[in-house]
């Protein structure tokens, strides 16, 4: 099985040219011109990665003389990418990154299991994929060959994230703020969830927070707008995972009367005066009767007064203590990446392995198809031959003859070969086989 992945380096490439040569709403466009060059195509296009992850048909895998070139096939799919998105090649060509074969199905490992990504470790690419592969299986542009592969590539991710602490602690502010909420409460579904401003920072967090379950959410902003953009966000994601969440959107002005119905609560304002005070809490605490609060203060100025931390039953985490935990988290994480690695390396190699084993099947079932139309052909001929009044004997003669010829001449024409290329242990377990092929 031949692979490629052609991508687009977000390194090098102009902030302007990244965002032309990423896919939209002409993904199903791009699958469906893509079945012409290809037996299957995965496009993964985020925010941080554009790739177009391809099977080459199996006639096109000529091997290549120089290990450092790139195939035809793949200059195929590099100049279709080139024109799709209006461009010459020669444009966009010194912005490219190409894998093929084992290389292709290393670095697609890689992804996946979140060690080729901006944050190492990180969860979110492997939804991101599976949802290519969900689109590009919805518009015919999966090949039975190229599905099985899809299939090897997130049961290895998932191996190495099981087996190996690449992603086991939180290295972003939302993922840390979610791994808190776990930690603290035992069933975070049957949470409230208070968002204190709308902006990007605690949009990331409601997008980890939010993931955890939460059966009401709470978002206070002074721009109603931008609050019912994250609602409409939150509520996609929560139908997106077939769970019913209720979001509530309030003035900032009335957050002291919504405080005590929250049990997590993210504040991120950019005020240059605390929002929530000391006596705000002290009052809410009476009316949740002390049951605990976890807070979470991303601001800087602060939004949250220090001295609410000295409560008993509030948890208050502000931007530095998170930074902290994260930093000694990513350090775990980058040496844990060094034994996942060597993981993908060997899941590499298993994966190959069976692809030889599948494409060894189908080579075996294609001689076997050749084989018998053959064979019809020669007892065909054989029979007429028959009913024309030939001699019998002489006719069953030729055609064991016949059948003779068929089944030592490719065989022989193979241990030739052998002898000439391959080891002598090779050639004297090919010749032993065919030896013993027609024994009792």
């Amino acid at each position: 099985m031949k692979l490629a992945v052609v991508g687009v380096n977000h390194k090098t490439a102009p902030v302007e040219l990244r965002e032309k040569l990423s896919f939209g709403a002409d993904l199903p466009r791009a699958i469906d011109e893509l079945k012409a060059l290809t037996d299957g195509s995965v496009i993964v296009s985020t925010c941080n990665r554009s790739e177009i992850y391809v099977k080459l048909p199996d006639e096109e895998a000529v091997p290549k003389e120089d290990v450092e070139e790139v195939s035809e096939p793949v200059q195929k799919i590099q100049a279709w990418f080139a024109s799709f998105k209006g461009f010459g090649l020669d444009e966009i060509a010194p912005f490219l990154y190409i894998y093929e074969d084992d290389h292709a199905l290393n670095h697609w490992l890689r992804v996946a299991a979140g060690l080729d990504s901006m944050i190492l470790g990180e969860p979110q690419i492997l939804g991101q994929i599976r949802q290519a592969v969900a689109l590009s299986r919805e518009h015919g542009g999966m090949g039975r060959g190229f599905d099985w592969l899809t299939q090897q590539v997130f049961a290895a991710a998932r191996t190495v994230r099981r087996d190996t602490k690449v992603g086991a602690q939180a290295v972003t502010l939302g993922f840390a703020a979610a791994k808190l909420v776990t930690q603290i409460f035992a069933e975070p579904s049957r949470l409230t969830f208070m968002l204190v401003a709308a902006g990007e920072m605690n949009r990331l967090v409601a997008h980890n927070v939010a993931a955890l379950g939460m059966e009401r959410i709470i978002i206070a902003n002074r721009s109603r707008e931008r609050a019912e953009a994250l609602a409409s966000e939150l509520h996609e994601m929560a139908n997106n995972a077939n769970r019913m969440v209720q979001i509530d959107l309030v003035p900032l002005h009335m957050l002291a009367e919504y405080l005590p119905q929250a049990d997590v609560v993210s504040s991120c304002s950019g005020s240059m005066n605390a929002l929530i005070t000391h006596d705000m809490v002290k009052s809410a605490l009476k009316t949740r009767r002390h049951r605990p609060i976890l807070m979470v203060d991303l601001a800087v100025p602060r939004d949250i007064e220090p001295s609410v931390g000295e409560f008993d039953d509030v948890y208050l985490y502000s931007v530095d203590d998170l930074q902290h935990v994260i930093a000694g988290n990513l350090e775990e994480r980058k040496q844990a990446a060094v034994e996942a690695e060597l993981l993908v390396s060997q899941l590499v190699l298993d994966i190959e392995h069976q692809m030889q084993v599948q494409t060894a099947r189908t080579q075996i079932a294609q001689y076997r198809h050749t084989a018998h139309a053959h064979r019809d052909r020669l007892l065909n001929d054989a029979l007429h031959r028959l009913a024309e009044g030939d001699e019998a004997s002489k006719v069953v003669t030729e055609l064991a003859r016949a059948l003779t010829q068929t089944l030592t001449h490719a065989p022989s024409k193979l241990i030739r070969h052998t002898a000439q290329t391959a080891e002598p242990e090779v050639l004297d377990m090919v010749t032993h086989a065919l030896n013993h092929a027609y024994r009792k």
